[in-house]
């Protein structure tokens, strides 16, 4: 993590060289200008801040600066003595509790913790979505932990394989009485879903596609099946098509990694749609559904790979374009340790 250290005074500097000395890729950042001014020019460059001062001054000033918890810095404040480091925002997510209990423990004090799930030894939804590789939005994960802090636990119904979990989330066997889905399917009124990132899209096109009917084509199919934008884990296609402007900039665009296969690989695919308009094309039996097989078969981001990737939607073809929806296995096996009460 990129720490930035301001200190106002002669004790906080003293401090601040020790913590620069202790942390990895730690920069003190001069007092020269006031401490709103040094915040704001440094706000994008770092990982995280610690500020070596009262909690009033930091909180005056960083008041224009705050904007989302996936995105600001985690700050850190503490006293010159170094009795108290203070997680002050972006516990989290931005690693503001870790980077408290860093700072305390060069500094001989005692981190200050007041995000609910660490005092109350609960798991922290948000991070063990992130480790999981699951996709929710900040509503979703504030209403989740709020159900959590309340009751001190939560009933998960999963759509995909569980090895462990927290010892607060308890799996149960009806989605009805769930607290909590783990599903790419899009979710229905009321409930409170996590998207494994797991489905993988097949794509085939004609050359010259433009980007907006890539669009539109994924839109419709993922209304008509039912299923989330937020689970979709990457693209893939013929390797021919690795300069299609329109399917790259769809890739870049949505932020989805994009795999490209051969033909002689798309050949060797079984139990898919045979294409006579590919095999004259490209001289491949097929493009989006061997492709979505052959990619959700190779996931490399978990421990299990080659078993159980299925078709959960075969080629779908518009004027341009078709699309199909493989799905990639997923296992949920990572908990969130319980945080430390040092």
């Amino acid at each position: 993590m990129k720490v930035g250290i301001i200190a106002i005074s002669a004790g906080g500097r003293r401090l601040a060289g020790k913590l620069e000395k202790s942390l990895d890729e730690a920069s003190l950042l001069g007092s020269e200008k006031k401490i709103r001014q040094i915040l704001q020019d440094n706000w994008s460059e770092f990982d995280g801040f610690i500020c070596i001062m009262a909690c009033g001054i930091v909180v005056r000033s960083i008041g224009d600066l705050i904007q989302d918890k996936k995105t600001d810095p985690c700050l850190v404040v503490m006293d010159e003595k170094g009795l108290h480091a203070i997680s002050l925002l972006s516990g989290h997510i931005g690693g503001g509790n870790a980077l408290a209990r860093e700072a305390a423990a060069i500094s001989g004090g005692k981190p200050v913790i007041t995000t609910a799930s660490d005092t109350l030894k609960l798991t922290a939804l948000d991070l063990w979505a992130r480790e999981q590789g699951l996709a929710a939005d900040n509503k979703t994960i504030t209403r989740a932990s709020s159900i959590l802090v309340n009751r001190g636990s939560l009933q998960i119904f999963s759509e995909v394989s569980v090895h462990s979990l927290p010892h607060d989330l308890i799996q149960g066997k009806s989605r009805d009485d769930a607290d909590l889905i783990i599903s790419s399917s899009s979710a229905e009124h009321g409930q409170l879903v996590f998207h494994p990132r797991n489905l993988v899209i097949g794509v085939g096109c004609n050359r010259n596609t433009p980007l907006h009917e890539f669009e539109l084509a994924l839109a419709e199919l993922l209304n008509d099946e039912n299923l989330s934008r937020k689970a979709i884990y990457k693209l893939a296609s013929i390797d021919k098509k690795n300069d299609e402007h329109g399917l790259l900039a769809f890739a870049r665009n949505n932020d989805w990694p994009l795999e490209f296969f051969s033909k002689d690989e798309i050949n060797k695919v079984k139990n898919v749609t045979n294409s006579a308009a590919a095999m004259k094309a490209v001289g491949a039996i097929g493009v989006a559904e061997p492709c979505a097989l052959l990619s959700a078969a190779g996931r490399k981001d978990k421990l299990i790979r080659n078993e159980n990737e299925k078709l959960i939607c075969r080629k779908r073809k518009w004027q341009n374009i078709t699309m199909a929806i493989a799905q990639a296995p997923f296992m949920l096996s990572e908990p969130v340790p319980a945080p430390s009460s040092t």
